[in-house]
C-alpha cells in the first residue's frame, strides 16, 4: 500500500469535549474502515492523515485504566466549577483541559510513517520538547511517565504537557495536552495522571508573563511534528 505522508490540519476552535470526541471517532473511523477495505478487495487507496487542534470548555477526562479516586469532586461540585467529567477510550489516568490549552489529536495511519507507538508516543513527545526549547525551555521525558516535564529529577518536577492516546488497526486518535495560558487551579480537583506530589505548571508561568500567543505555539509544533514524521501538511 502507498505511503501518504501528508496531514490535513483543521483548528477547531473551542468545541464541547463530547463533540471534538464524536468528530475524532468519525475521522478514526472512516480510515479504519478504508483500511479494511483494501485489505478485503486487495486494492491500495491511499488512507488519509489528520491534526486537529481544539481547546475544550472546563472538562475531565479518564482514560480506560485510570482510578476515578484521582477526581476529587462530586457531581455537584463539578456543576459548580462549570466543569464536565467523561470516561473515555484513551491510555492514563486522569487530566484536565480547559480555555489556555492547546489540545492536539493526530488521528493518523502510522502505516504511512512507522508501525511503532512507542516512537509515535516519543515523537509527540518530542515535538512539544523542541517547541517549548523555542521559548527557552528545557523540557524532558520523566521515566515511566508520559509527557513532557520540567525539573526532572528535582524536587520541583512539573508537568506541562500530558499525553493519552488510543490506537486500532496502526490508526491513532486522541493525543496531547499543552498548558499554555491554563487556569492551573482547575488541577486541584484531580491527581493529575494519577501522579501524586508533583505540580503541574503552564508555559505563560514558566515565561513569567500574563499570557502567550497561542496560534504562534501551534506553528511551532505543527513545525517540529511535521519535521519528525517526515510529514508535509495542509489546512
Amino acid at each position: 500500500m502507498p505511503q501518504n505522508k501528508a496531514v490535513r490540519v483543521e483548528d477547531l476552535g473551542l468545541v464541547d469535549y463530547k463533540e471534538a470526541w464524536d468528530y475524532q471517532e468519525r475521522l478514526f473511523g472512516e480510515i479504519v474502515d478504508l483500511k479494511i477495505r483494501n485489505r478485503r478487495e486487495d486494492l491500495s487507496l491511499e488512507t488519509p492523515n489528520h491534526f486537529l487542534f481544539v481547546e475544550h470548555p472546563h472538562v475531565y477526562t479518564l482514560g480506560k485504566s485510570g482510578d476515578l479516586g484521582n477526581l476529587l469532586l462530586n457531581e455537584s461540585q463539578l456543576e459548580a466549577k462549570g466543569a464536565t467529567f467523561y470516561r473515555i477510550n484513551r491510555g492514563g489516568d486522569i487530566t484536565y483541559h480547559g480555555p489556555g490549552q492547546i489540545v492536539g489529536y493526530p488521528i493518523l495511519d502510522l502505516e504511512n510513517f512507522f508501525m511503532d507507538i512507542h516512537k509515535y508516543l516519543r515523537f509527540l513527545e518530542e515535538a512539544v520538547i523542541l517547541t517549548l526549547a523555542d521559548y527557552g525551555l528545557h523540557c524532558s521525558r520523566s521515566e515511566g511517565e508520559t509527557g513532557v516535564w520540567l525539573g526532572v529529577g528535582t524536587p520541583f518536577a512539573r508537568k506541562i504537557c500530558a499525553m493519552g492516546v488510543r490506537a486500532s488497526r496502526w490508526v491513532t486518535m486522541h493525543g496531547f495536552a499543552l498548558n499554555v495560558n491554563a487556569d492551573l487551579g482547575y488541577f486541584d480537583n484531580i491527581i493529575p495522571c494519577g501522579i501524586r506530589g508533583k505540580a503541574v505548571t503552564s508555559l505563560h508561568v514558566e515565561l513569567g508573563v500574563d499570557s502567550v500567543d497561542e496560534q504562534g505555539v501551534k506553528e511551532k509544533i505543527l513545525r517540529h511534528f511535521a519535521a519528525l514524521f517526515e510529514a508535509s501538511y495542509t489546512r
